[in-house]
């Protein structure tokens, strides 16, 4: 391995741009590679971000063995089929969130990683941020007690485009596995587990995909959340987890910068954490610093607790009835 991880990028659209720009804060990574169905939107990604090499195929990019560790920035119907690209041509893997379309799908990437002996890590950057290593340590050392209750909402409101990817069935659209994987993957970071039982309620569009849900989840008898996502609803984006002595409130949760513990009695705390950019880089930092250490997955964010979550989205969408038309 050379002194930098070097990038492979596949997928240039918006979430692998953002990726890209959280790159340059990475003193050890480089982005060797840019892949694209199209060449010249390769060319362009690639002068732009200063890549050494430029693919009009995501197949190439694969063999390449000069590429440390790609990243799929693909549709997340996509998921299965470029990761196992890349994991067949011995490359290491992050994967964007949602990991994949179902738990099935999860299980095959996870299993082909572990064949393998490949590197492969769900790309949830909200579990690396500094302001959520700092929770884990409160909630270890009992800041606020026993947690009994998790909150988080995750909603925004998007034009109905059928062709585009928030509403359209055919590319797994819909606001669970979008933006409410967020709310889930949050409460199972705090509890550690997947929930008992599950109540939800449901809004499907016209189009075919859940536009408004609210998730209720017992994790026993003193532990619960309830989760709230949508694409057709701003909603104010924040989560509380709320313990026996007090309370944490974390605004923008899944991009944190701040958090404030208020304990029965006391003074409300904040506590700030500044970083550059959108802070995509720390998910970067912690698979390059895995990859050095020669581990086949992330600690903080293990692939058990990936297909874990992934089976539990699958239990609501089953409550619901909701399946994507390439499910079988």
């Amino acid at each position: 391995m050379s002194d930098k991880i070097r990038w492979g990028l596949i997928g240039l659209g918006l979430i692998s741009r953002k990726f890209a720009n959280g790159l340059a804060f990475v003193p050890d990574a480089e982005i060797y590679a840019v892949a694209s169905r199209s060449q010249e939107k390769a060319d362009a990604f690639g002068a732009e971000f200063g890549a050494t090499k430029c693919y009009g195929s995501y197949e190439d990019l694969a063999k390449d063995p000069d590429v440390d560790v790609a990243y799929i920035g693909t549709p997340h119907n996509y998921h299965l089929a470029h990761t196992l690209l890349c994991l067949n041509a011995g490359r290491n893997v992050l994967c964007e969130k949602p990991f994949a379309v179902n738990a099935g799908e999860a299980k095959v990437m996870i299993d082909c990683a572990r064949e393998k002996n490949l590197f492969l890590m769900d790309a949830f950057w909200t579990r690396f941020f500094p302001a959520m290593a700092k929770l884990r340590e409160l909630l270890a050392e009992k800041i606020i007690g026993d947690v009994m209750l998790v909150q988080a909402d995750f909603g925004g409101r998007s034009p109905v485009l059928p062709e585009k990817r928030h509403f359209n069935p055919d590319l797994a659209g819909g606001a669970l596995l979008d933006v409410g994987s967020y709310c889930l993957q949050f409460a199972s970071m705090i509890y550690g587990k997947q929930p008992l039982d599950i109540v939800s309620q449901v809004a499907i569009g016209e189009t075919g995909v859940d536009e408004l849900s609210v998730v209720v989840c017992k994790y026993s008898d003193y532990e619960m959340a309830t989760l709230t996502s949508a694409i057709r609803l701003g909603t104010p984006q924040e989560a509380r987890i709320m313990g026996s002595k007090g309370y944490i409130a974390i605004p923008d949760f899944w991009h944190p910068s701040e958090f404030t513990v208020v304990l029965s009695g006391q003074e409300p705390e904040t506590t700030g954490f500044e970083y550059e950019g959108e802070g995509f880089h720390f998910e970067a930092i912690e698979v390059g610093n895995c990859i050095r250490a020669g581990l086949t997955e992330s600690e903080i964010y293990p692939l058990d607790e990936t297909l874990a979550i992934m089976e539990t989205l699958d239990r609501i969408r089953a409550d619901w009835g909701l399946r994507y038309p390439f499910e079988t």
